[in-house]
């Protein structure tokens, strides 16, 4: 007789932590978006390896461009769901884990333009890689688990392209790959952990 009563007694305690943790979920960003994030970082070192770029601003331009895109994309659709999604409670402090991440993108700038100052362009993919992955941390609670991988998994990309012989800054492969499949499974996770938030919960 007690043995029943006890698998509903932590049914109910599972149910409830899940429920916790599903209300500190940070849905602001879009899967979607993201995936067109990727697919924008590909294609931008598809045009850099076609046109070839002789000099490093050739490349920055690039580069520029392919984050301006990714920029407009992704915080595009985290205003759209602060503004529009009838969910939200226009709250600013729902925005608190996208602040919280915005640290290692201003350190990523800043020791970008000490790069580019000091002509070490072939140190800007492994920055760029590390200083994304650094992103992803601050969402270790707020975001689905597997997102925190991805941005481990662009620290390490970022790690072995320093240490990597023969990585150049000329050649957009390296960076455009790594950010196309980061991006594309980052984007997968937020894409199927919405699908999940709006299923019906048995």
């Amino acid at each position: 007789m007690i043995a029943p009563h006890i698998h509903d007694a932590l049914k109910q305690v599972r149910q409830l932590r899940e429920a916790v943790l599903d209300k500190r979920q940070f849905r602001g960003y879009s899967g979607p978006a993201r995936l067109l994030g990727g697919t924008v970082a590909l294609a931008g070192a598809s045009l850099l390896a076609w046109l070839s770029p002789a000099t490093p601003t050739g490349h920055l331009l690039g580069w520029s461009g392919v984050v301006v895109m990714a920029l407009l994309l992704n915080y595009g659709a985290l205003a759209y769901w602060f503004w529009f999604d009838p969910q939200v409670a226009r709250d600013p402090r729902q925005l608190r884990p996208a602040i919280d991440a915005l640290p290692p993108l201003i350190v990523g700038g800043a020791f970008s333009l000490a790069c580019v100052l000091q002509g070490r362009y072939d140190w800007l993919f492994p920055l760029w890689m590390c200083a994304y992955g650094l992103v992803h941390i601050p969402y270790r609670g707020t975001l689905p688990r597997g997102n925190y991988v991805v941005g481990l998994g662009y620290i390490a990309a970022g790690v072995a392209c320093l240490f990597w012989p023969g990585v150049s800054f000329f050649n957009p492969w390296p960076l455009g790959l790594v950010f196309f499949i980061g991006e594309t499974a980052g984007g997968l996770i937020l894409y199927h952990n919405r699908i999940r938030h709006l299923s019906p919960i048995t």
